[in-house]
């Protein structure tokens, strides 16, 4: 029961449900990146890499033909045994036209070297190969001392353009007044810092609870704002030419 418990509670930290309003302080994050990994997961077709794949908590969402994880060398990564492949943090170990579609979620703000690392996404996928890329726009930082980029909307466009890529699809997370109940659950979370599991699961239950639903309400009663959000996705197709610095 208590593995079974377990699994529930880290399931609900990326497709938060009604329950996950009481055990995640991140619910509304989580809640609208779910959202639209979903929306778009149909624009995604064959063999699929997921770079920095983690746990790969959005693999059910995808129907695809194979589906390869791939992690950044390290113990921690190997010891989780989930990714098939492992990234020198240089290039990806496979062959040239490897793959129809690429997913990268919430990395490419650890990356120091974005071109180089999306010449690699470039070379491993098929001409017309679609890649679903995510990061935040506003959020603290994370993953100290990797955390190295925010991105706008045009930025990212840029970025996209430059490496021999054309977006087709771009959306906001979080465009409205949840934003900034968010916020304040990720500063809360961050400053409370509760070492027992008892004292855990009240703060999120009486704290950061309440916070979440006022996000939800707020967002039902206040306007949109594009220039203001939280994270974005975009799908973005690959060229047939090769871009410079690619093989």
């Amino acid at each position: 029961m208590n593995t079974k418990l377990r699994s529930h509670f880290a399931a609900r930290q990326f497709k938060p449900d009604i329950v996950g309003v009481f055990i995640n302080p991140f619910f509304l994050a989580r809640r609208g990146l779910w959202r639209e990994i979903e929306a778009a997961s149909a624009m995604l077709a064959g063999d699929l890499l997921d770079v920095g794949c983690g746990t790969k908590p959005y693999q059910s969402l995808f129907t695809v033909r194979s589906y390869t994880g791939l992690e950044i060398d390290t113990p921690i990564a190997r010891q989780r045994d989930v990714a098939e492949a492992y990234y020198d943090g240089k290039s990806f170990p496979f062959e040239d036209a490897s793959f129809d579609a690429v997913l990268c979620n919430q990395v490419l703000e650890h990356v120091f070297t974005p071109d180089e690392f999306l010449q690699e996404v470039f070379r491993v996928l098929r001409p017309q190969g679609r890649l679903l890329l995510t990061v935040p726009f506003v959020w603290d930082e994370h993953e100290q001392p990797y955390d190295y980029a925010r991105y706008s909307s045009f930025g990212l466009r840029a970025l996209l353009d430059r490496n021999g890529f054309q977006i087709v699809r771009q959306r906001k997370t979080l465009a409205d007044a949840s934003l900034l109940f968010q916020m304040a659950n990720a500063y809360l979370f961050k400053v409370t810092g509760a070492r027992s599991i008892l004292a855990r699961l009240l703060l999120r239950v009486f704290l950061f609870a309440p916070v979440s639903m006022l996000g939800l309400l707020a967002s039902l009663l206040l306007p949109r704002n594009e220039d203001f959000f939280l994270d974005q996705l975009v799908v973005a197709e690959r060229s047939a030419e090769a871009v410079e610095g690619t093989s």
